[in-house]
């Protein structure tokens, strides 16, 4: 519910009471100020929740573990790595467009080996062995005229 960041925590605890009525098995809590927001939220609502931590939203960005302590069972970070990737990505470029290579951004760069790594692409390349294991006939020659 973002029923917080218009009509009040009060509200949005009132709404987030009425869908677990209505057999909501979890409440994604939206547009919570603060910390004792949270806290209260969290009293007033008996199923699991999930904390939005978008940033420059309207929520204080709290720790993981704060909210684990406060009892959220969930938390996410919906653009936190686009974000992160897209400001790289504009560093990057920027340099690039700057001294006309990307030579000096090595370091900064996630190497191949690293990527297949976190991918366990050796295990998904020998999956593929195992089912990709036929060959393709040729077709047979046709005379012209027939």
């Amino acid at each position: 519910t973002d029923a917080a960041g218009i009509e009040g925590i009060d509200a949005a605890i009132d709404r987030a009471k009425a869908y677990a009525d209505a057999g909501a098995d979890l409440i994604f809590t939206e547009a919570l100020h603060t910390e004792a927001d949270f806290e209260k939220f969290r009293a007033a609502v008996d199923i699991p929740l999930l904390a939005n931590m978008t940033e420059f939203g309207k929520s204080q960005l709290i720790p993981a573990k704060t909210l684990e302590g406060i009892g959220y069972n969930a938390v996410i970070y919906p653009v936190t790595t686009l974000r992160l990737a897209m400001f790289a990505a504009e560093q990057g470029l920027r340099e690039i467009a700057e001294t006309g290579t990307q030579a000096g951004l090595l370091d900064k760069m996630q190497h191949r080996s690293r990527l297949y790594e976190l991918l366990d692409y050796q295990a998904y390349n020998e999956f593929d062995e195992g089912i990709f294991n036929f060959t393709v006939e040729s077709a047979p020659e046709t005379t012209k005229g027939q």
